[in-house]
C-alpha cells in the first residue's frame, strides 16, 4: 500500500490502542499527566516521548512487568527477556495475538531478503528467554522454510548439521561466520567455508552489514549471499525492518503495526521523515496488548533515504542504522560510531576487521582508545597502528591511539559483540 491508502488503517488501528493504553496504563496516565492523548497520529509530537530509563524504573517499581502493562496480566502467554546489551535486562510480556502479530511482522523482513519455500535454514541465536530464539525462529517459520532451531553453542556439531541436513541458508549474527571460520581452521582443515554449501545468509542482531567490504568478504570466502533481514527492538518488536534482493538499505515494513518518527536526538525536536534526515528512530506500537509503547525513543540513529516505492513493490520507507545513541563515542567534539570505525578498518587488507573501543573512563576524551587485530598470515609489521590511526584521522577527523593485537586474539562471541567497552560502569 502506498501511505494514503495505509493512512485510514492506521489511523483506526491507533483509536484503539490510544483508547486501550489510555484506559490500562498507568505509565502512561501518569507521564501524560492524566491528559488525553490526540485523537490524530498526526498529532502525536505534542506527547512527551518515553524511554528505557522510564521502562526500567517501572518494572524495578511495578515488577515483573511494570505499570505500562495495559492488560491484565493473565493475558500474557509468553515471556521474554532483552539481552541487556546496553543496562539491566528487561521483562517482555506477550499476548497470543501480541505473539502472532510479531511473527507475521517478521516474516515479512525474511521473506523480503529471499528467505521461502524450499530453504534450509539454521537459526543460531540464543533462545534462552532472549527474543532473537524463539521469536525469530517462528518468523523464519512464517516464510515456509524448513527451519532447523540450533541457537549458540556446540559449532562442531553444527558444522556437521549443516552438511547432514543441506542447510542452505544460516539466520545469526554478522560476527557469527568469523567463529565458524575458526572452528573450521581448527577441527575441519580440509573444509572451506564454501564447501558448506550454504547460499543464502539472513543477518541481525549487530551492526556491519552496511560496510560493503564484510559483505564482499562474506560472498568470496562463504558463497553466499549476505542480507541484512533482520532488524527490531526487543521492546518493540523483535523484527520489523530488512532489505529486499534489489537494495542493501533496511526497509521498514511495520506500517500497520508501527507509527514511526524522527527527533533530533540532542533536543528532542522532531523531525522530518523525509530522504536525507537522520535522527533518532522513536516508534508507536498500533497494535499491542500488554505492554504497548507510545513515543519510545529507541536510541538508534537512522538515515532516511528513500521514501519512494522500492523497485522490488515494497513501499516503506529505506534506511540504514548510523549506530546506537549509548554507543556514540565524543572525540574533541566528534560524534563517532562504532559502524564508522568499522568502515575504515575494513579498508585496510592488513586488519581482521575485529576491533575494541576500550573506554577506561568517563568522557570527555580528546583520542580513541582502539585495539585492532591483524589479519591471518599478515606478519608484524612496524608502523602499521601509525598507518590505522592515521587512516582514522583521515576519515573521521579524530586521533585515535591504536594497539594492534595478533591474530586471533580478540573474543569472539556466539551472540552480540559488545565493540565499546566502558570499563568504568
Amino acid at each position: 500500500m502506498s501511505a494514503a491508502e495505509l493512512w485510514p488503517y492506521q489511523q483506526a488501528a491507533w483509536a484503539m490502542q490510544r483508547a486501550q493504553v489510555a484506559a490500562g496504563s498507568d505509565f502512561y496516565h501518569n507521564l501524560w499527566e492524566g491528559k488525553a492523548p490526540p485523537l490524530d497520529l498526526r498529532e502525536l509530537a505534542a506527547l512527551p516521548l518515553s524511554d528505557k530509563a522510564q521502562l526500567r524504573a517501572s518494572q524495578a517499581e511495578h515488577p515483573p512487568f511494570g505499570n505500562y502493562l495495559a492488560a491484565p496480566g493473565s493475558h500474557a502467554t509468553r515471556l521474554h527477556r532483552t539481552s541487556g546489551t546496553t543496562g539491566q535486562a528487561m521483562n517482555l510480556a506477550l499476548s497470543e495475538r501480541d505473539a502472532a502479530v510479531t511473527a507475521a511482522v517478521g516474516a515479512r523482513s525474511h521473506r523480503a531478503s529471499g528467505l521461502g519455500p524450499g530453504h534450509r535454514v539454521v537459526h543460531c541465536l540464543n533462545y534462552r528467554m532472549w527474543m532473537g530464539g524463539l521469536t525469530d525462529h517462528l518468523t523464519l517459520e512464517g516464510t515456509g522454510a524448513l527451519v532447523v532451531p540450533f541457537g549458540v553453542g556446540e559449532t562442531e556439531l553444527l558444522i556437521r548439521t549443516i552438511q547432514e541436513v543441506g542447510v542452505t541458508a544460516i539466520s545469526c549474527t554478522p560476527s557469527y561466520p568469523a567463529v565458524l571460520e575458526r572452528v573450521l581452521r581448527e577441527r575441519f582443515p580440509n573444509l572451506a567455508p564454501r564447501d558448506l554449501g550454504l547460499k543464502l545468509g539472513l543477518f541481525g542482531g549487530e551492526p556491519g552489514l552496511d560496510d560493503p567490504a564484510l559483505r564482499q568478504r562474506i560472498q568470496d570466502t562463504w558463497g553466499m549471499e549476505p542480507r541484512n533481514a533482520n532488524y527490531g527492538v526487543s521492546d518493540v518488536f523483535s523484527n520489523f525492518a530488512g532489505q529486499c534482493e534489489e537494495d542493501t538499505r533496511l526497509h521498514f515494513l511495520a506500517g500497520d503495526v508501527l507509527w514511526p518518527e524522527l527527533i533530533d536526538p540532542d533536543t528532542q525536536a522532531p523531525l522530518p521523515l523525509r530522504a536525507g534526515e537522520k535522527g533518532e528512530l522513536v516508534l508507536t506500537h498500533l497494535q499491542k496488548e500488554c505492554q504497548p509503547l507510545v513515543r519510545f525513543r529507541t536510541g538508534d540513529i537512522i538515515q532516511v533515504e528513500e521514501t519512494d516505492r522500492c523497485c522490488c513493490g515494497r513501499s516503506g520507507f529505506r534506511f540504514r542504522v548510523v549506530g546506537r545513541s549509548d554507543d556514540m563515542v565524543v572525540v574533541r567534539g566528534l560524534n563517532l560510531f562504532p559502524t564508522v570505525i568499522a568502515a575504515v578498518l575494513s579498508s585496510i587488507p592488513e586488519l581482521s576487521g575485529d576491533y575494541r573501543i576500550l573506554l577506561d573512563r568517563p568522557p570527555p576524551y580528546d583520542w580513541l582508545p582502539l585495539q585492532v587485530e591483524r589479519a591471518r598470515g599478515v606478519p608484524e609489521t612496524e608502523g602499521l597502528s601509525r598507518r590505522v590511526e592515521a587512516a582514522v584521522k583521515k576519515k573521521t577527523g579524530a586521533t585515535a591511539r591504536v594497539e594492534v593485537l595478533p591474530p586471533d586474539s580478540l573474543p569472539l562471541t556466539e551472540g552480540k559483540t559488545k565493540r565499546v567497552i566502558r570499563s568504568y560502569e
